[in-house]
């Protein structure tokens, strides 16, 4: 993070004791304070509606923090450091009296960001008591997903926060955004030749983007039973890395022209008609089955789960861009819970040559991926053609890679985590790893005509057993264009 230019803030961090902020935002601030990155005169303020010692609960952040910090990080002076940083706050969230003491607290001078780690339902609230304390002309609010439930949801939330805050001090978090691989997307693309005059339909036969999560609701059941792996997953990580996979090059790289080429991906693509619903996209849910070795229960079988739930935890869907880039290449994504691996990749599938020369048993070979590994063990790799080696092996072929792994290439370099890049960029002002509202909103647009189609045809989702890749619908989805799923075994 060499030239970054540091400057004074106050942050304050609504819903401090939540397991966002514990998990994972002050765990980034710590490693930002360790790095450097935070001026001298930056201040956090822990925010959350417990009225006990306040000592108490800056105690309980301090054992929290040393639990997610890695020990070969832990340095005693910086946590000294950030301490002194560090203050808290108890706040009703919708009690008007309680903003009064916060702005004493912030002060007249470094700017305010005003970080959102509670449910959207309070968004409103929050924004119409920093106004009435005069807390809104120098602050840029930061929002966690997810913003809605559907369009109309996330236009009311949008919508309340825009009343005290322009589109250009609201950041909008998707942490998929800040992952050094996703950023690393766009270096790929536009900075080398090589792929860039092949990233289209002339090259490319189809692309996937697979976001597998090994666990299963962890405790979420109330929530996720409401939303789902369409709204959890498809309508903001699958469809962002979509959309920087598939985007035109931008005029340059500020936040405005970057997300101006997402919104073109969102709005070219093309709707999944009723009749397309059941080619198209698969819906799952898990069932018991295994995990590392370990017998694990189905979804209907978790704790204060409900029994006749009809919720998704696994999506695979076809997409189309209607583009000249992109016209006749579909692009399969797939996520669900209680896969085999924890997995998160795009991989570019790419044409075959025209004229085949070699012998007719190795055509089946003949196929250059680029396959870019999110999570784990960040990298990029591309498949190649090479002859075999040895004497007697005449033009035979092999199949194998040239590759990028980030933790072996800079070993001696940690990889942030997304929040440490998607905080400093807030302090700096910087919107391009960020979502603007009409993304949000075209986002929502497709998704919801897919779960209209679903509803209207009563379906429910495929079963398939926890520690499978999904329901065998979602192999024959791709299977039907004569494909399959990269990777699975």
């Amino acid at each position: 993070m060499a030239g970054v230019r540091v400057l004074p803030c106050t942050l304050a961090i609504f819903g401090a004791l939540g397991d966002l902020a514990l998990r994972k935002l002050f765990p980034a601030l710590y490693q930002l304070d360790r790095e450097g990155l935070l001026h001298e005169d930056t201040r956090i303020m822990a925010l959350a509606r417990d009225q006990g010692d306040g000592v108490k609960q800056l105690e309980h952040i301090e054992e929290r923090l040393r639990h997610y910090v890695p020990k070969a990080d832990w340095d005693e002076a910086v946590w000294t450091r950030m301490r002194g940083r560090l203050g808290y706050r108890a706040i009703d969230f919708r009690n008007r009296e309680d903003y009064t003491g916060l702005a004493e607290d912030v002060g007249e001078t470094s700017p305010l960001i005003a970080y959102f780690a509670t449910p959207a339902l309070v968004y409103s609230a929050i924004c119409e008591n920093l106004a009435a304390v005069g807390l809104c002309e120098r602050t840029r609010v930061v929002m966690e997903k997810p913003i809605g439930y559907d369009l109309e949801s996330s236009k009311v939330v949008n919508d309340a926060v825009a009343r005290f805050f322009p589109e250009d001090r609201v950041y909008r978090i998707d942490h998929y955004l800040g992952k050094e691989t996703v950023q690393n997307l766009i270096a790929l693309r536009f900075a080398n030749s090589l792929f860039e005059t092949q990233w289209n339909q002339n090259y490319i036969s189809h692309v996937e983007i697979t976001v597998a999560e090994k666990v299963g609701i962890e405790g979420r059941w109330g929530y996720f039973d409401q939303a789902g792996q369409l709204r959890d997953m498809v309508q903001n990580h699958l469809l962002q890395l979509l959309c920087l996979t598939a985007m035109d090059p931008p005029a340059d790289l500020s936040a405005d022209s970057i997300r101006d080429e997402k919104v073109k991906v969102l709005k070219a693509l093309e709707p999944i008609t009723a009749d397309q619903l059941a080619s198209r996209v698969v819906l799952g849910q898990y069932t018991a089955g295994y995990s590392d070795g370990k017998p694990v229960p189905g979804y209907l079988e978790e704790p204060n789960s409900n029994t006749e739930s009809r919720t998704e935890t696994f999506v695979a869907i076809r997409a189309d861009i209607r583009n000249w880039r992109w016209s006749g290449v579909p692009f399969y994504l797939r996520t669900g819970k209680r896969m085999p691996q924890k997995l998160s990749q795009i991989v570019i599938h790419f044409k075959e040559p025209p004229h085949y020369i070699f012998a007719p048993e190795q055509r089946s070979l003949i196929s250059n991926r680029l396959i870019i590994r999110i999570q784990p063990d960040e990298g990029i790799s591309l498949q190649v053609m090479s002859k075999d080696q040895g004497l007697r092996k005449g033009m035979q072929l092999r199949s194998g890679p040239l590759q990028l792994n980030f933790s072996e290439t800079f070993k001696h370099l940690r990889t942030p985590d997304a929040y440490e890049r998607l905080l400093l960029e807030v302090m700096q002002g910087n919107q391009s790893l960020f979502v603007r509202k009409d993304e949000i909103e075209a986002a929502w647009k497709w998704c919801d005509q897919l779960m209209d189609g679903w509803s209207k045809m009563g379906d429910s989702p495929k079963s398939y057993a926890a520690g499978s890749w999904g329901p065998l619908t979602s192999i024959a989805l791709i299977a039907r264009d004569g494909r399959s799923w990269y990777g699975d075994v």
